[in-house]
Order: structure tokens, then sequence, then C-alpha cells
């Protein structure tokens, strides 16, 4: 189900909807350790790395997935992706099968142990923090330094599928944006030994829109991240056009998206995962910016994934 995501989520201060819906998200929590608890954890004989989040949507899961594909494959080892299987959104999974192997299931211990059978040596879990059944070697919890954990509460009364104390469980925290302290204390607050990273976002041909004007769109969890990107490489963002979470476009909103550029003088964009919800007749007036991450100090998490291979 796509939706835009309420507004009150990332406010600072607790709104009247949070309070309103707030037995539900007790209900949620309730529900999620009664889960926890009862559900059998399975060992497996490979390596299993999981770049999940806890802030729901939005936080750079995928492309730092694709870059840790790359890493292990420097380190001569024949990683494949797990996900797991959903009849929607699939943008996503197209564009990790453009990388490497992907294997899913509704089940993701399935999938992973048919990646084992076709020889897979480590497993790479983009989403699943919150999947008690597999053990993971490796946990990975990524955030946006802009939308952070917004007012801190659990669905539906705020953004995350668990609250902070969830990262306990983590080994290592990926801060998409700028280095900041405050939030640095929080995460340390819960978890002491856990190793903090920052990435950013880089353009790989972010100099085809230079001095041109542009119509940007975007159905991701923070399409705003997405504009400011643009905006933050001197990309001349005429108008902006939100959509909601992994949307499925109509063509009749395509061919209104392209017309309005037209008659704008603009060139349309969107993102790569949009890119490919995109039908094919309309992708030859679709642009798209092309994403890879910039890890500060990447040797060390390498070192980190050297650990458990």
């Amino acid at each position: 189900m796509s939706f835009f995501k309420p507004k009150f989520w990332d406010k600072n201060q607790i709104s009247f909807f949070s309070i309103l819906l707030f037995p539900i998200a007790l209900l949620i929590k309730l529900l999620n350790f009664f889960k926890h608890s009862i559900t059998k954890t399975y060992q497996c004989s490979i390596p299993v790395i999981c770049v999940g989040n806890i802030y729901l949507g939005g936080t750079g899961k995928t492309p730092l997935c694709i870059e840790i594909f790359s890493i292990l494959k420097d380190l001569n080892m024949n990683p494949v992706f797990i996900r797991k299987k959903y009849n929607s959104f699939q943008d996503e999974a197209d564009l990790q099968k453009q990388i490497g192997p992907i294997y899913q299931n509704k089940k993701r211990i399935e999938a992973i142990r048919e990646a084992i059978q076709n020889k897979a040596n480590v497993a790479i879990l983009d989403d699943g923090f919150q999947d008690f059944s597999i053990n993971k070697n490796l946990s990975i919890v990524c955030f946006n330094e802009k939308q952070w954990i917004g007012n801190g509460l659990v669905i539906p009364s705020g953004p995350l599928r668990e609250d902070l104390s969830a990262l306990k469980r983590a080994d290592c925290v990926i801060i998409n944006g700028e280095k900041n302290i405050d939030i640095e204390s929080k995460i340390l607050n819960k978890n002491k030994e856990v190793k903090i990273f920052y990435i950013k976002y880089k353009g790989q041909n972010i100099g085809e829109f230079k001095n041109k004007k542009v119509s940007a769109f975007a159905g991701i969890g923070n399409p705003e991240n997405f504009f400011n990107l643009l905006k933050d490489n001197n990309i001349n963002v005429v108008k902006e056009m939100k959509f909601p979470d992994h949307y499925n476009y109509s063509k009749k909103e395509l061919e209104n998206l392209i017309n309005e550029a037209k008659e704008n003088n603009t060139i349309l964009i969107t993102t790569e995962k949009d890119y490919f919800r995109i039908d094919e007749n309309y992708k030859k007036n679709i642009n798209y910016l092309k994403i890879a991450v910039d890890i500060k100090n990447r040797n060390q998490l390498i070192e980190e994934i050297k650990k458990i291979i």
C-alpha cells in the first residue's frame, strides 16, 4: 500500500494525532515483543549482513546494500541480495537485479537457503532487522540525519518500527548526512559498543543536468531528500512533485508529467527507484539520477565486514 507520510511524524513536538494513536502504537509494541519472544532463530551456514532501519523508509538501505555488494566482490566473495517477497514494492529488487543475484521469498530464511544451494557464501539482507527468524552476523541500522527518528514514536503515532532501544541489537549505525554529535550521543546511550559511520549520496550522472532547468518528481519515503540533493548540486529545480512511497504511476499521470515538463521547457527527472516503476513506453522522455554512496571511514567498515567473513 502506498501512502504519504503524515507530517506530524517528523515534528519535534508530540501532536494531538500522535496522542490519539498512541494506544495502537502500544499494542504494536506489545505484539512485536511477543513475536520476538516466540520466534525461532535459525543460524545460517553462511554469514548474513543485515542492512535495516527502525525509521520507516527513506534511510538509504538499498544504495548501501549495493555498495556492500561491491565491497564483498572486491574481497573475492560470492554475495547475493536477500529480500522478502512482496507482490508489490519490486522497484528496489529490480534495481538490485542490475547489480547481482537476488533471492526473494515470503520467508527470508528460505531465500537464504536457496542462495546457499546456488553457491552463495555471504547474504546481504536488505531490510529484515525486525525479522527475528534469522541470526545476523553483522546488523547495520540506517538513519537519515535530516529525519533522524522524527517525533520518536512508534507507528502509527510516529515513523518508527521500533523505539531507539532496538539499537542494542545493532553492530553498526550508518547516518546519511553530516556529522551530528547530538544524534551520536543518543545512539551511544542505547549501545556503547555500536560503530557509527556516515555516508553521503553522490549523483553519478549529475553532470548531465548542470546549467539546465529540471522538473523533479519522486515517490519515495522522503522525496524532499531527493529534491535537496539536486539543489545541493546546483541543479535548477523549477518544480517539485511528490508522490507516495513505492507509487505506481498511471499512463495518464506520466503523460501529464511529460507534457508539463515540455510546456515549462524543463528536463523531467526522477529517482532511480521511481524509474524502474515507470512503463517502458514513457522512459525515453524521463531522466533519472543514478545514485552511489560515499562512505566516510570506508576502510573501517570494510574491517567490520572482514571480521564476519
